[in-house]
């Protein structure tokens, strides 16, 4: 673990001088890590960091950043006891977005970027996140392909007839970057709908974080990724010591100690869509309880 928080670091800060890049030229932006000028209103923690993880919905010519938000999992890491956890949000939690009105809260980042979003967040959980992380799914499945697949227990059989028509079995199946993709984007037909999905998107950073550790004493392993990263990674705001700090408190993350829950709530048409009213006091419920520890008792 040790020596993972010191490639990690040291990359980090690497790449915020432009040395660690081996190509003579960036490659395309493909993960966007934003810092946040977080509002005063909303109580944070200092020990614990928050990252709001978010897979943007990009169709080709449009920004990165200023499109709709797929995916948005709150990510805490309490680097002090190793424990980490994700509050899931369903993008089509129907919440006031600031300055914008009543939508869905996915749309935030159309409105005003990761910024935005990330207040947002703030505002329905109670925790504002201290970074914004956005990545592409088309990076995301380059990804998982590069570190050999993942493994995930699934809780039950469910398939699409577009994203994947023979469906995924119930169980401990094996994902490559199109099945990871695609367990994590499907969503009509699960029983839970967006909550279910949200919850898959959960199942997923589970079995990344558990193929990483898997493979962390390859050699070469963690280097080849951490440039593979570097490559496509852009900074917003961020110097070298936040990078740092933010490296030790990945690294230091125990799998024994990480919980997940997803925000509930009631479908609802608003203005002739479907959308999610989300249960704003559990929500807060979930905030309250990890804020300090990065730890929720119970969904």
């Amino acid at each position: 673990m040790r020596s993972l928080t010191r490639l990690l670091a040291l990359s980090l800060v690497l790449m915020v001088t432009g040395i660690v890049v081996p190509d003579s030229s960036r490659a395309s932006t493909q993960v966007l890590l934003v810092k946040v000028d977080r509002a005063s209103a909303v109580a944070l923690d200092r020990e614990t960091t928050w990252i709001l993880a978010v897979g943007s919905d990009m169709r080709p010519g449009e920004e990165m950043t200023r499109t709709r938000a797929d995916a948005i999992q709150l990510v805490g890491l309490h680097p002090e006891s190793g424990a980490a956890t994700t509050i899931g949000i369903p993008r089509d939690s129907y919440v006031s977005i600031p300055g914008v009105g009543s939508d869905r809260i996915n749309a935030a980042m159309f409105y005003g970027g990761p910024q935005l979003l990330s207040q947002a967040v703030g505002d329905l959980v109670g925790i504002e996140p201290d970074y914004v992380m956005v990545t592409r799914f088309p990076f995301f499945e380059n990804m998982i392909d590069d570190i050999g697949g993942i493994s995930v227990d699934n809780p039950r059989y469910f398939s699409d007839v577009n994203l994947k028509p023979q469906g995924f079995a119930a169980g401990q199946i094996r994902l490559n970057g199109y099945g990871a993709m695609a367990f994590s984007r499907i969503r009509k037909t699960l029983p839970g709908g967006d909550f279910d999905r949200s919850a898959n998107q959960q199942i997923v950073l589970r079995g990344i974080q558990e193929q990483l550790a898997k493979r962390a004493d390859e050699a070469g392993f963690l280097a080849s990724g951490v440039l593979t990263v570097l490559k496509h990674l852009d900074v917003s705001g961020t110097g070298p010591a936040e990078l740092f700090q933010l490296a030790q408190a990945i690294a230091r993350v125990d799998a024994r100690q990480i919980t997940s829950c997803v925000v509930q709530g009631r479908i609802a048409t608003i203005n002739g869509a479907s959308v999610v009213v989300p249960y704003a006091d559990q929500a807060r419920r979930y905030g309250d309880d990890a804020r300090d520890d990065a730890t929720i008792g119970r969904c």
